[in-house]
Parts: structure tokens; C-alpha cells; sequence
């Protein structure tokens, strides 16, 4: 079987399709119908960085689970589910979040059983503990294989995964200002996410043989064997994953450094600064 036929043929994901349209409406609604009420009760309008997040967020969460890369993930690659579960756990949740005003945040938890439940869970520990146990799990033999061979068990863990990563990146860049962790505790917290990875990516490294059944069959695609395949997942978790969340690190370090700085001098300014205030 030649490389081109080997790479899935385009079918279509409906169900995808109804989900980012429906979070495309979603966010229509907010904008014109909710935002002039919160607006008018004191809150503030969406803003532009907003926006331009939001519409990144659906332009990601459509890539991530719309052919090809689903179909390769599913069918073809273990490597290129791993790219996917990477798209839907670290880029998708953090992004939708900037996305959301502090306003609505507050409007989706109300302040009920939902509202006291999501701020016990979205705290670090909690947080970094469920999210790190399902991925823990994810990667269990039996897991892999089902979901690749059970359609709507494929979808509850896409879920869970997305609902335990909004929950790890609350205290990141969420809405709300009393759970989130100060700039130092931010670097931190996604150092140690970075680390995580490390586990399983070794896992695939050392392994001698193949580790999931539903992607060991004889259509390879790009001639890419099946070792060869659990050595890129390793490459995708620990090189590509841990790039980008080291690349948030430099770039949180780097904005704190400068927020610092200007605090120094705006505490300065105007007065005769002697050695010992310096």
C-alpha cells in the first residue's frame, strides 16, 4: 500500500461540525445579548484581545477534532493523537479562557452547588491531581485500544480531557482573580506541568516492543513503523508540548520582570531618591 492511500480518505464529522458551530453561537449570543446587559450593570465589554482569543480558540478546536488530524489519530498515528490530545489540553482550555470576561464566568458557575464545587477543584492541587490521574489513565493499554475502537468512549475521554484542563489552567489565566496564583506561583505551577510529560514520553522511549494493539496493523503511513511512531508520541509530549509551555514560562517571566520594573520607578518617581530608599 503506497504512502497516498495509506493517508485517510475525507469523511465527515458532523458531530464535530455541530460543536464549534454552537460555540460559535454561543459566543454570538454573549456579545449581543448578553454583554449590553452586563454592561449596563457595571461590567466591562468584551474587549478586542478577547475577541481575537475566541476566534482562535474555535479556529484550534476545529483543526484539533476535524479530519485529518483526527482520522490519522484515530486510525493511523498514535503520535498524531497525541498532537490532538496536546491541541485540547494545553493550547484550547487556556485560550478559551482568556476569551471569557470575568462577568461571564461568573454568570455560567451562578452561585450555587456548580459555583462552590468548580472553586474547590480549580485550585491547584485538586486541579493538577485530576487532570495528572486521567492522563495517567489515558495512557493505559486497555484505554488507548477502546477508545480507538469505541467511538463515544473516544469523545467522553476528549471531554474529561478538556473539562480537567480547564480546571489545571484556572489558576493560570481564568477569569477569576481569587483563584488565580501570582505571577511567581504561575511559573511555577507550568514548570511543573512541563515536567509531567517527562513520564510517559520515557515510557514510549524505553518500550521494546509495541504497547497498543489498535495501533499495531499493517497500513503505515509515510512508512513510519510502529516503534518508530511511539518514539515521535514521546518527541510530541516532551519536545513539542514542553516548547510551548517553556515559551509561556519565558514570556510570563519576562512580563512579571517588566511589571516589576515599572512599579520600581512609578514608586520613585518624583522624589529625591537617596542611597538608602535605592
Amino acid at each position: 500500500m503506497t504512502a497516498t492511500s495509506a493517508f485517510p480518505e475525507w469523511q465527515p464529522h458532523p458531530e464535530v461540525w455541530l460543536l464549534v458551530l454552537g460555540v460559535i453561537a454561543c459566543g454570538l449570543y454573549v456579545s449581543r445579548v448578553i454583554q449590553p446587559r452586563a454592561v449596563a450593570a457595571g461590567g466591562s465589554p468584551i474587549t478586542a484581545a478577547q475577541r481575537r482569543w475566541f476566534a482562535l480558540g474555535v479556529v484550534v478546536l476545529w483543526l484539533a477534532s476535524d479530519w485529518p488530524i483526527h482520522d490519522v489519530g484515530e486510525e493511523r498515528l498514535y503520535s498524531a493523537h497525541m498532537l490532538q490530545h496536546m491541541l485540547l489540553t494545553v493550547v484550547v482550555p487556556p485560550v478559551f479562557l482568556l476569551a471569557t470576561p470575568e462577568w461571564l464566568g461568573r454568570l455560567i458557575l451562578g452561585n450555587g452547588k456548580v459555583n462552590r464545587w468548580f472553586h474547590r477543584l480549580a485550585r491547584p492541587i485538586p486541579a493538577a491531581v485530576g487532570y495528572n490521574v486521567l492522563a495517567a489513565l489515558s495512557h493505559w493499554t486497555g484505554i488507548v485500544n477502546l477508545a480507538v475502537e469505541n467511538g463515544p468512549f473516544h469523545y467522553l475521554v476528549h471531554v474529561l480531557f478538556v473539562f480537567t484542563s480547564l480546571l489545571v489552567w484556572v489558576p493560570v489565566c481564568g477569569p477569576f482573580p481569587e483563584l488565580r496564583l501570582s505571577p511567581p506561583g504561575r511559573l511555577i505551577y507550568i514548570f511543573l506541568m512541563s515536567l509531567i510529560p517527562v513520564i510517559p514520553a520515557a515510557f514510549f522511549v524505553a518500550a521494546t516492543s509495541p504497547l497498543y494493539r489498535a495501533y499495531d496493523h499493517g497500513i503505515r503511513l509515510w512508512g513510519i513503523s510502529i516503534m518508530e511512531d511511539q518514539q515521535y508520541s514521546a518527541v510530541v509530549m516532551q519536545v513539542v508540548e514542553g516548547t510551548y509551555l517553556w515559551v509561556i514560562i519565558i514570556y510570563g517571566l519576562l512580563r512579571w520582570l517588566g511589571s516589576s520594573e515599572r512599579e520600581r520607578g512609578s514608586k520613585f518617581r518624583g522624589k529625591l531618591v537617596t542611597s538608602s530608599e535605592a
